[in-house]
């Protein structure tokens, strides 16, 4: 074997020896890169360089500040001021409850960015509701931990950032945002009729009306939290900020919202927020880092090139190439971490896609939303895990009342490869 091939085998051998041990993602990237480095006589300096420009870009500073509006809003009340919101739009359907989960979702996606956090803290107060108001256990489940996917849909997300990095393309991530807004408005669509079809056949509750007076209250209230969500929304889509000050601005208006007006923040709760925005901060920080000298390193063995040959070797329909592209994230999406899987396989299939004509944000669409329907499967579904966890109930009885969902999930994900202009419609309607 040659040098690029036993370099090739040493890079990912390793990765997967120090995963195995359980040795965080950031540090095994890191290392196995540097192993790698060594033997190819690649200079360290050049890995530090990569690493230092992937933190130092001014388009990843909008992380910590995504990070802390996430935390404010959620110790601030904002959070389940939008809850009851929701409860108000959908809340008098058959099964109201469960469309209410699915819209909340929908919010809490422009607030954490993350499908995990979308279950622990939406899922521990609406499971146990759920199940109080009759529902049973895996249909709770299973709306609560499919509907935690456009999390990772709808803008700010952390895996899109992941994603723009990855590719090491220099892909806009104001642009990735705008372009996963009609997806994720679309998957909530497609959860939301298979729920209320169950909802209707097993004749779940209809949520209890309240006065109209109660409801203007409701909506005033929550109006001024809904306001943060749309800083981030319509400043990014009409370019009014870039991603950065968007999330530094909605960040400073949820901190003054919660301490002037709701008066629900104090100052213990604030320091509160800095420090448990600290660790979810120092790992996607560290991510971006390693995952920059792991790019480097594969485009230096060529990697990506090799794959492409193989996918083109095999056929040159585009389709095709598509398809087998998305079985595999499927396939490895039940076995791997969606963060991991992201920043492995982003840089080795963006340039087979791109190649056979794809548009990099729709292909980043695809792939995120196909490696989300993996957070939701087992044998290791992070997000199944927590809300089984939440509710208690073992991962073999609540998995027969997912597979409507999946449904849903997998027929959308057809449409969107199929229809490239359901990502790209509003990103270009905008740049014109």
């Amino acid at each position: 074997m040659n040098e690029i091939t036993l370099g090739t085998a040493l890079l990912f051998g390793l990765l997967v020896l120090f995963m195995l041990v359980r040795i965080p993602i950031a540090f095994s990237l890191g290392i196995s890169s540097l192993f790698t480095a060594m033997y190819l006589n690649i200079p360290f300096f050049n890995l530090f360089q990569k690493m230092a420009t992937g933190l130092t870009s001014f388009t990843f500073m909008c992380v910590p500040f995504f990070i802390i509006m996430a935390q404010i809003m959620t110790e601030g009340g904002i959070s389940d001021k939008l809850t009851q919101f929701c409860n108000v739009l959908v809340g008098r359907m058959r099964g109201g409850t469960a469309m209410v989960n699915i819209i909340v979702s929908m919010f809490f996606g422009g607030i954490s960015g993350s499908s995990i956090a979308d279950v622990s803290s939406i899922g521990a107060f609406l499971i146990p509701a759920m199940e109080k108001e009759g529902y049973d256990k895996g249909y709770s489940v299973a709306v609560t931990v499919t509907s935690s996917v456009q999390g990772i849909i709808i803008p700010p997300s952390q895996n899109m950032i992941f994603y723009c990095v990855a590719s090491a393309s220099g892909i806009s991530i104001s642009t990735m945002f705008i372009a996963g807004y009609l997806p994720g408005i679309l998957l909530g669509l497609s959860l939301m009729i298979p729920a209320y079809i169950i909802a209707v056949k097993r004749r779940y509750p209809i949520s209890t009306k309240k006065s109209f007076r109660e409801n203007a209250i409701i909506i005033r209230e929550s109006l001024l939290g809904l306001f943060t969500i749309l800083i981030i929304i319509f400043g990014i889509t009409f370019g009014i900020f870039t991603a950065t000050e968007s999330a530094a601005v909605a960040a400073m208006y949820a901190l003054l919202l919660t301490v002037f007006v709701y008066r629900t923040l104090t100052f213990k709760k604030f320091i509160h927020v800095l420090f448990a925005s600290l660790k979810p901060l120092a790992t996607v920080m560290a991510i971006i880092a390693t995952s920059s000298a792991f790019s480097y390193i594969l485009s230096y063995l060529r990697v990506p090139a090799r794959v492409a040959g193989s996918f083109l070797a095999l056929t040159s329909n585009p389709l095709l190439i598509m398809l087998m592209i998305n079985i595999l994230l499927l396939i490895l999406g039940c076995f791997m971490d969606m963060g991991i899987l992201i920043l492995l396989l982003t840089p080795i299939l963006f340039p087979v896609a791109t190649g056979i004509g794809y548009d990099p944000y729709h292909f980043g669409i695809v792939m995120i939303l196909n490696l989300g329907i993996g957070l939701c499967t087992p044998p290791v579904g992070t997000s199944l895990f927590a809300g089984c966890a939440i509710a208690n109930l073992p991962i073999e009885k609540a998995i027969k009342d997912f597979f409507p969902f999946y449904g849903g999930m997998i027929v959308l994900l057809a449409i969107i490869i199929i229809f490239p202009q359901i990502c790209l419609w509003l990103p270009e309607l905008l740049a014109n």
